[in-house]
């Protein structure tokens, strides 16, 4: 009952946090908000819109009928530079698959490498092994993810002639995400984003069941009787998973923050890419759309973390007094 009243806690200031960065973005927008021209024959189309908008009343009304449309019809608005009169659902909906495939294959090839190597340093503490693995972990960790994309678009993409320098279109790709194409051609963004989560985790993991090994709780076993491999499986790694995976939460969030730029830099047409149009292009209701996306991925993830927790060590119950 405990941690129901702190889940529903949790999820009530989630919504309140959301509402009050909405409205800021809102009113923020709507001050910096040009008038819109019309355009010819549509004219008429885009005035009516405008004006069931609220566009001709206070900023305090527009919001309101902003909430309203979002929350009765999940209407968030038209874009009216990018996608001319289309709603900003179906804008943000049309580019969501690239941005989700990208973080979703990044976030997959970083885990089980970034583990790894987080454990082999952990178990050659003090080593040459150590000694490069943690040196390298530091560069990759130092140097941002825009500056391995360009290395990589010039020296594998461009020199090499392995991979495309940029996404290759839905056209090409046979009209699918889902093509041996698609993938091959979003290899090199998915290895730019990559870098800094593995040296990341790796040095995270290597911290973690580095304590763990020093434990006395690993003396204890390895009285007991059982190997250093296998104390080492049974307890040290199982006790420092416990902080380890929902840090992978955290870096998953991290990932798609860091894809705004990968999208442009590679050409990927996702959310991303989009955000940073909508800045250019002053579509206003975009660029409101894409912030809040990005506001729930990072309030959604900071709840999954929290919550994890309480499910990965049954002694953390998260509520409790």
């Amino acid at each position: 009952m405990t941690m129901l009243k702190y889940v529903l806690k949790r999820i009530v200031l989630l919504l309140v946090v959301f509402l009050a960065i909405m409205t800021i973005c809102f009113s923020m927008i709507k001050l910096l908000e040009p008038e819109l021209p019309m355009m010819g024959s549509q004219a008429e189309v885009e005035l009516a819109r405008r004006e069931a908008l609220g566009y001709n009343k206070p900023i305090i009304v527009q919001y309101g009928i902003y909430l309203k449309n979002i929350v009765t019809k999940w209407d968030w608005g038209t874009s009216w530079k990018i996608d001319y009169m289309k709603s900003v659902g179906s804008v943000i909906s049309s580019r969501l698959v690239p941005t989700v495939l990208l973080n979703i294959y990044s976030i997959l090839f970083s885990i089980p490498i970034g583990i790894i190597l987080g454990i082999f340093a952990a178990l050659k503490k003090n080593k040459w092994q150590d000694h490069m693995i943690s040196t390298t972990v530091m560069v990759f960790i130092s140097v941002p993810s825009y500056v391995f994309a360009f290395v990589l678009q010039y020296f594998i993409g461009y020199k090499t002639g392995w991979f495309p320098v940029v996404l290759s279109s839905l056209h090409d790709a046979g009209g699918s995400w889902f093509t041996w194409k698609m993938f091959h051609s979003m290899v090199l963004p998915v290895l730019a984003l990559s870098f800094g989560t593995i040296a990341s985790l790796a040095r995270f993991t290597r911290a973690e069941l580095t304590e763990s090994l020093t434990s006395e709780y690993m003396l204890l076993a390895r009285t007991k009787g059982l190997t250093k491999s296998q104390a080492t499986v049974r307890h040290a790694l199982k006790n420092a998973m416990v902080p380890i995976l929902p840090t992978i939460i955290s870096l998953f969030v991290g990932i798609i923050s860091g894809a705004m730029v990968i999208e442009n830099i590679f050409a990927i047409n996702g959310i991303g890419q989009l955000t940073l149009k909508s800045i250019k292009l002053l579509d206003y209701d975009v660029f409101v759309a894409c912030s809040m996306f990005y506001t729930i991925v990072g309030l959604g993830g900071q709840i999954i973390v929290d919550l994890s927790y309480g499910f990965l060590d049954p002694r953390i119950r998260m509520g409790a007094k």
